[in-house]
């Protein structure tokens, strides 16, 4: 599938949702004192959809790619600072919630790291790219995608 636009993307909708339960967690009691703890978490939360977007934005595969690697470690800083938090005393009523949190930025990092995967084994340099002859190029061959799969269905449907 095609997106064109990046807030249709399943990795930044997941990561937008992932930032705005950080924000709702650290809107809570334990949070009020720890403003560093809180900023920083919060900082990284919002980096990782905005990277995503930023990278989708640029046009090219190569910094999509480079872009989706910020956002993984955005990803990866937000899971340290849970696991860090997890540990401290004056978060313990809030373990479970911190640990769902912590599994939430995990599914996205396996996202971004599958998405990566198949945009390094792509033909396709990127939109800023695609000259006319390309982009009819690219349309022929998602029609016939789009044909066979269609033909298949059919088939099974007999």
């Amino acid at each position: 599938m095609t997106y064109e636009r990046f807030e249709d993307l399943p990795a930044w909708k997941a990561a937008i949702d992932l930032a705005v339960k950080i924000y709702a967690l650290t809107e809570k009691t334990p949070f009020r004192r720890k403003y560093s703890l809180r900023d920083q978490i919060e900082r990284a939360a919002l980096s990782i959809s905005n990277n995503i977007a930023e990278g989708f934005e640029r046009g090219t595969t190569q910094e999509l790619l480079t872009f989706l690697y910020i956002s993984r470690g955005s990803a990866g800083e937000v899971r340290s600072i849970l696991c860090f938090t997890e540990r401290l005393p004056v978060f313990k009523d809030l373990k479970s919630e911190i640990s769902n949190l912590i599994l939430e930025a995990e599914g996205i990092s396996r996202q971004l790291r599958a998405w990566a995967d198949s945009l390094q084994n792509s033909e396709i340099k990127g939109q800023r790219y695609l000259n006319e002859r390309e982009k009819k190029l690219v349309q022929s061959k998602k029609e016939r995608e789009e044909f066979l799969e269609m033909l298949g269905k059919h088939n099974r449907a007999k």
